[in-house]
């Protein structure tokens, strides 16, 4: 997360959206940085709102725009899935090592997931506990070019976004049933997506 009091910004990390990119080329333009541990870095608004909304009052003036990436439902668990195929994780909980894109859907679909299929979901991330949006601007990460706009007449900057966090590629074919299940417990993901720009 980036604070930037002077420009009354606040940047929302989500996760496998360019963050780390993000971050890396503006880190060190706002005022206020939460990074390293990724519970810090990707702090949710509905954190935010409890606990740094307040203090962020008291430093601005007006309210501040709050902006984040959102990237496509399928797509970003794919990112995660890819993510946490990496060697260094193998033979751990979080490892997507021998496990198929369907076996890790079918897990984050469970009640209760297994720990490789722990990843949330974005429209949690950027709304309140009662599901109110919580971001002035959502960006499609398929269409980050828009949100770098954004933030070079924002900041007044130019920015080169880095390749940061680059997943292994995989195979990410999806069960027709499990696609459908996907968009029905998660519908609220896929109709902020579809609804961004609109």
């Amino acid at each position: 997360m980036l604070i930037f009091t002077q420009k009354k910004l606040v940047f929302f990390a989500t996760p496998k959206t360019a963050s780390t990119a993000i971050e890396t080329t503006l880190g060190t333009l706002c005022e206020m940085r939460l990074s390293k541990h990724p519970s810090v870095k990707h702090t949710p608004y509905r954190k935010y709102k409890r606990f740094l909304e307040p203090f962020v009052a008291t430093v601005m003036d007006d309210e501040p725009d709050r902006i984040a990436a959102f990237r496509e439902p399928v797509d970003w668990l794919g990112s995660w899935y890819r993510y946490r195929s990496r060697p260094e994780l193998k033979g751990t909980n979080n490892s997507t090592h021998n496990i198929s894109f369907d076996q890790f859907i079918a897990g984050y679909l469970e009640e209760k997931p297994p720990a490789f299929a722990r990843v949330g979901s974005q429209a949690t991330f950027v709304s309140d506990k009662d599901g109110t949006m919580g971001m002035t601007h959502l960006f499609r990460y398929d269409q980050i070019g828009t949100m770098v706009a954004f933030l070079e007449e924002r900041l007044k900057v130019q920015i080169k976004l880095p390749h940061c966090n680059v997943s292994p590629k995989a195979e990410l074919s999806l069960s027709p049933a499990l696609l459908k299940e996907l968009q029905n417990a998660y519908a609220r993901d896929f109709e902020i997506y579809n609804t961004i720009g609109i």
